[in-house]
Formats: C-alpha cells, structure tokens, sequence
C-alpha cells in the first residue's frame, strides 16, 4: 500500500511485478519499456514534423537503447562498487532497479554522434530530434521508481508527501528522522518521504513543453540548441532533487552526490554554449546582412 496523506489518496495494490506463464516481470522493466518505446515514436515523429528521415531515427534508437542501458548500469555499479564488489553475480540483475539515468544519457548522446557521423546526419541537429524522446522517456521511466518504491527522498510532511511500508524498502535508504516519524496504520509501519520520482516526473514534463516549444515556434535558433537547452533545464531540476534523495551514488572518499556534481557542470557548460551560440548566430546574420547589402550596391 502506497499513501499519498495529505491528497487523501491511497493505492491498496501496487505491485512490484506481474506473473506470465510463471515467469515474473518486474512492472520497473515494463515501465521502462514502454518509455523507451514510445520516446522512440516521438522522436520520429518530430523528425518528420522537421522535414528529417524518420527511419534514421528508428535505427538510431533501437541501437541507442542497447547502449544506454548497458551504459546506465555501468555507471551505477562502478559507484555502487562497494556493494557490488562482494556480490558481483549481482552485476547483471535489473529486476530491482539499479540504473542511472546519467549513465545512460552519456551511452545515447555517443551512440547519436557516431551514428549521425556514420549516416552523415547533421549531429546536432541529430542530438535536437533525440533528446525530445529521451527526456519524454525520462518523465515515464520515473514511475519505475514507483513501484519499485525507491528513489524517495527524505522525511517530508509536505502537501505530497509520501507513505511506504518500512518493510517495502531497502533498510540502508531509511534516515533516522524517517524513523523518527514512523507512523502505524492497521499495523503497517510507515515512512513518509518526498516523492522524487513524481517530483523529476513533473520537471521532466515540463522541460518536454520547453523543448517542444523550441523545436516547433522559436525560428531563430542554431542547431544544438534544443539538446543545449534540455542540459541546462534538466540539470537545473536534478541537482535541487538530488539533494533531497538518499539513495545518492556518492564520489568515492567524498560525501558529494555524483549527481549534483554532473549537474552543476552540465548547468554551466550549457549555459556558456547557449550563449556562445546565440552570439555566434547573430554575428553570422549581421555579416550575411552586410553581404547581401553589398552585392545590392
């Protein structure tokens, strides 16, 4: 049972997986299969809508998904490896979670530059279509954590705050202060933390609308600046969410999130690459300007 108090909202049967043929399928791969799926759609979508080849992103994104999950779970088990050195037969099990999304961001922006170099797509403007579907998949992908009933956040008693069963979650992502506002219900011991996941769900969606917004009524815009924005937007909700998490992928020998620290460079970086590129636009439009005036005269 899963109790969002102060919405007055209580879902009685969230599973964590479903049984097909005696097989169980965690509903964490579910979701994020159709996340995958469908930001693959939309990312097709939106490069026939700008005049591009939709089959190039099709190909692009089934090989891109490869690598950014096999990515994802590299970069969370290289700063998991205290844990993963003393149970490597661990490695290879996503049933109960274990991918960072940064590592997988890293995986698919790769896999774009070498496919648009190899299919001689303009790479830019190649990582503009993409990201539109990579960070719809983002916003879906986060309900994983939901019924995984992980990538909470600490004790909260905010407007959507958020109640899971003591025993739904890993003992080692439970602060003291949750435990010092543990509350029984019927019998059920619970924690009440923020909702991360729903929190990155909503950044998310609306650096898609941004994104769109780019994409289909801002006229003068250079390519990259789509995928330059959603660096800076995306970075901007994660390093303040990070924050609030605890389950945190730390540096190793320091107490600082991995996160937070890719975030803040990923701000700034973007930040200074926007407005190079809206310079360099404008400088490129008045020397044109200038040309075409000549040539008249």
């Amino acid at each position: 049972m899963i109790r969002f108090p102060h919405l007055g909202i209580t879902l009685e049967h969230v599973i964590k997986s479903v049984s097909i043929g005696g097989f169980e399928i965690a509903c964490y791969g579910i979701v994020l299969a159709i996340a995958m799926v469908t930001g693959l759609l939309l990312a097709m979508r939106v490069a026939r809508a700008t005049g591009q080849n939709p089959d190039d992103y099709f190909d692009l994104g089934l090989t891109a998904i490869v690598v950014s999950v096999v990515c994802a779970r590299i970069y969370y088990v290289v700063f998991s490896w205290d844990y993963y050195r003393e149970h490597l037969s661990e490695i290879i099990n996503l049933r109960q979670g274990g991918l960072a999304i940064y590592g997988g961001v890293i995986g698919g922006v790769t896999t774009v530059l070498i496919f648009a170099k190899v299919r001689k797509m303009g790479c830019f403007r190649a990582l503009d279509t993409a990201v539109i579907g990579l960070v719809w998949g983002q916003m879906l992908g986060r309900w994983g954590n939901f019924f995984n009933r992980e990538a909470f956040g600490g004790y909260t008693d905010g407007l959507l705050a958020m109640q899971l069963p003591e025993s739904d979650v890993r003992a080692g992502e439970i602060m003291d202060l949750m435990r010092a506002h543990l509350q029984t219900i019927d019998g059920v011991a619970y924690i009440q933390v923020h909702p991360t996941f729903l929190y990155e769900s909503l950044w998310n969606l609306g650096v898609l609308l941004v994104l769109l917004f780019l994409t289909f009524r801002v006229r003068r815009k250079f390519d990259g600046m789509v995928f330059l924005g959603y660096l800076l937007l995306y970075g901007m909700g994660r390093f303040w969410i990070e924050g609030l998490r605890t389950d945190q992928l730390l540096w190793p020998g320091t107490h600082l999130a991995v996160s937070q620290i890719l975030s803040g460079i990923l701000v700034a970086v973007s930040l200074v690459l926007l407005i190079a590129g809206k310079k360099y636009q404008k400088g490129t439009k008045e020397y044109e300007s200038k040309r075409t005036v000549k040539k008249k005269d």
